[in-house]
């Protein structure tokens, strides 16, 4: 049976969804918030995400933003904003379908039947925890010996980066085009600043690193 995720702060909406969905054989599990949608689909073996952008305690891109971290799991919108940029902004975030309100439940049926057959999702563990640290990559968090470490954007996203591949050599190259862009490329003393900040956030002796190593001339790698 396929489990969906209904996030929407309108009552009437979400109890609707619910009631039509069960009676067409999926489990629907609801949130009325952001927050309450990256904590269902933690704790949940979520199959499909419909997701209205207009949500009370954050965007709905946030909540795409959050999940994308971790999940490959595919996700509707369904929102009342119908301006082309808006439908271009949330599929550019990783929503996969994009459905404006009202709607027919035929169509929403139809669209989650076609985003079911391409599931097969890869879902990476939304925690990563090491000796040292720990990677929340739903939540965009860093904790260490239980503390909340401050990271700006661009140490996140090198982090999450290395994280998202463990074992992995990661080429400088890679990094440099994925969190700069590709005019960055050949620009690695950035990468040797950020990657030393991180060091000294994270590892116990950053001088002799045990969990982001680097490979001489090639990248750098993340042992959990």
């Amino acid at each position: 049976m396929t489990t969906v995720l209904i996030v929407d702060d309108e009552p009437q909406i979400l109890r609707a969804l619910q009631i039509n969905l069960h009676a067409h054989g999926y489990t629907v599990v609801p949130a009325a918030n952001g927050t309450a949608a990256l904590l269902a689909a933690q704790t949940h073996p979520i199959d499909v995400v419909v997701l209205d952008l207009g949500l009370p305690d954050m965007d709905g891109l946030e909540v795409i933003a959050g999940l994308r971290g971790w999940s490959d799991v595919p996700i509707i919108v369904l929102s009342a904003r119908h301006g082309s940029h808006d439908k271009v902004e949330a599929l550019d975030a990783g929503a996969d379908d994009y459905v404006t309100k009202p709607f027919g439940l035929d169509e929403l049926l139809a669209r989650l039947r076609a985003a079911s057959r391409r599931a097969g999702t890869t879902t990476a563990e939304p925690l990563v925890e090491t000796a040292e640290f720990t990677v929340d990559l739903a939540n965009k968090k860093v904790t260490r010996a239980g503390e909340a470490v401050r990271m700006t954007p661009t140490e996140w996203s090198v982090l999450e980066l290395l994280v998202r591949n463990p074992g992995r050599l990661v080429s400088q190259q890679q990094i440099l085009s994925e969190v700069w862009g590709p005019a960055y490329a050949k620009e690695t003393h950035y990468l040797r600043v950020y990657m030393a900040q991180l060091r000294r956030k994270l590892e116990r002796d950053p001088a002799n690193p045990v969990h982001l190593l680097t490979e001489a001339g090639m990248g750098y790698r993340f042992a959990p």
